[in-house]
């Protein structure tokens, strides 16, 4: 599991007082940088050097998330196939589980515009923080 902290910021919230539902986008996204070091450790995105694409994202609002609370992103893989993974987010706020979402990741050649396999090592450290089953 990675862990990324989030500090609510004046403008992530709406006019209701909650964080915006848009802005777990950009949360979890930030929550993916520690597993995407896992195949650029510099984070160069420079198109020669990145090997991931984005296939698909999916959120669920279970609970309310408000200023100024910081927010704990939690981050596991759920799993790993032969060209992709997906992940599993999930956002705590003072103790409660407030949003739940999952993303495909593909290894892909950009210059050859085509998924590759995902190299058996990079599967191996993936493998490491694979989520209890129960949840994913």
């Amino acid at each position: 599991m990675f862990t990324t902290t989030v500090s609510p910021r004046f403008g992530d919230a709406d006019g209701l007082g909650h964080i915006n539902n848009t802005v777990l986008a950009i949360w979890f996204e930030l929550a993916r940088n520690p597993l995407f070091r896992i195949f650029n450790p510099n984070l160069d995105i420079s198109f020669q050097h990145w090997p991931l694409i984005m296939a698909h994202t999916e959120y669920d609002f279970v609970g309310e998330l408000f200023l100024p609370y910081d927010v704990e992103i939690r981050t596991f893989i759920s799993h790993i196939g032969t060209k992709s993974f997906t992940l599993y987010h999930e956002a705590w706020q003072q103790g409660r589980l407030c949003v739940t979402g999952k993303a495909v990741v593909v290894h892909y050649d950009f210059t050859k515009k085509q998924s590759t396999p995902l190299p058996e090592d990079k599967k191996l450290l993936l493998a490491e923080h694979l989520l209890d089953s129960a949840k994913g």
